[in-house]
């Protein structure tokens, strides 16, 4: 084996390739979603829409979590210390705390996402149209950020890391 030789990268060093930048005019918009969505749907469907959204959000940021953690768990990857419920916006739910692999992450992104739909389309059957959209908006609205960062990254190596801040993600390879 060769000593490392000068300007030769080592597994401990990784390059910032791309910085998605989540603007305040962004998070302005993101948070004006809601309100917008819950105006609409009292007028349109029901004024309990309200009521729907406030139980809808922490129904759903539980989902994510258990769906999250289950991908996690089933997968092998390590969670302890690594991954932890986040109330900072716009990384609301399970979100993790440090580096983390853009492979891990996106799988565990696509699961939360579409089995959270499936699950969310349960409830159709059993609970009213208000409370239902309610849900959907929630679950997407939760996500939204995290699939933008999906759909920026997309072309990118799947072996990079990603590391989430509070006005930004930065995409780092080797």
């Amino acid at each position: 084996m060769e000593p490392n030789t000068k300007g030769a990268a080592t597994f401990y060093q990784y390059k910032l390739i791309k910085k998605i930048n989540l603007t305040p005019v962004k998070l302005r918009i993101y948070l004006a979603l809601p309100l917008i969505f819950i105006v609409l749907e009292t007028v349109f469907l029901s004024w309990w829409s309200i009521l729907y959204a406030a139980v809808a959000a922490p129904v759903l940021l539980w989902i994510q979590y258990v769906v999250s953690r289950s991908v996690l768990l089933i997968t092998g990857h390590p969670i302890v210390k690594r991954w932890k419920i986040s109330l900072r916006l716009p990384w609301l739910g399970y979100m993790p705390e440090q580096y983390i692999s853009y492979g891990i992450f996106r799988k565990v992104q696509l699961h939360n996402f579409w089995i959270g739909l499936c699950i969310t389309a349960l409830f159709v059957v059993w609970s009213p149209p208000a409370f239902t959209s309610s849900m959907v908006f929630c679950h997407l609205w939760l996500l939204l950020p995290r699939l933008y960062t999906l759909m920026k990254l997309q072309q990118e190596d799947k072996s990079g890391m990603l590391k989430f801040n509070p006005t930004d993600v930065s995409y780092y390879a080797q």
